[in-house]
């Protein structure tokens, strides 16, 4: 297979990837776990895997939306991350937007809140989306999906949009919530992950 055709089969493969988030995304669906790797599925459709049974995050990287500079996942290693996957077109993204911000502003330094921005196929929109709902946390511009595709299967991936995941500061996929969450639904998420790096 010619490097031409194996890029090509990449690139569709991501593109099949991200429609299919969007088919799946953009509702409050919840999801069950696998049992097998200690998944729990809590109230309020967040799922939960404990300590040591935890899968490593991939080593999520890409451009800012700005266009400057390259943002790393593991540039945080040693920090509880909250990582939100969004699309300016997303009204459920739209109506968590100013939330997720209250709450990157409640942490501080305690939490790194980044976001992936997918399918938006002008950085414009989503600069403007941020720059409507206030957020000044950064985010990777991932418009065909391809940082999405590295979570690996039958973990806390993701399977819609919005998806917010938080990692643990061992770099490693702690709890999944795929719907719009507010700043409660945040902190049942963030709390516990927080509490055991202390």
């Amino acid at each position: 297979m010619s490097w031409t055709s194996s890029r090509r089969t990449r690139f569709t493969a991501a593109l099949g990837a991200a429609t299919a988030l969007a088919l799946a995304g953009c509702s409050s669906s919840g999801s069950g776990g696998d049992g097998s790797v200690g998944f729990i599925t809590g109230k309020g459709g967040i799922d939960t895997a404990a300590a040591g049974h935890r899968v490593d995050a991939p080593d999520i990287t890409g451009t800012g939306l700005d266009g400057t500079g390259t943002l790393k996942l593991s540039d945080y290693r040693g920090k509880v991350v909250v990582l939100n996957i969004w699309g300016s077109w997303c009204s459920p993204c739209r109506a968590e937007a100013k939330g997720l911000q209250q709450s990157s502003e409640k942490y501080g330094d305690q939490v790194q809140f980044l976001g992936i921005n997918t399918r938006d196929t002008d950085p414009a929109n989503a600069i403007a989306f941020e720059k409507n709902f206030g957020v000044t946390y950064p985010s990777i511009y991932d418009p065909d999906g391809t940082q999405i595709l590295k979570f690996p299967k039958g973990s806390l991936n993701p399977q819609s949009i919005p998806t917010t995941i938080v990692i643990d500061k061992d770099g490693k996929l702690a709890a999944r919530a795929m719907r719009a969450m507010s700043t409660e639904d945040l902190d049942k998420m963030i709390e516990p992950v927080l509490a055991e790096s202390k």
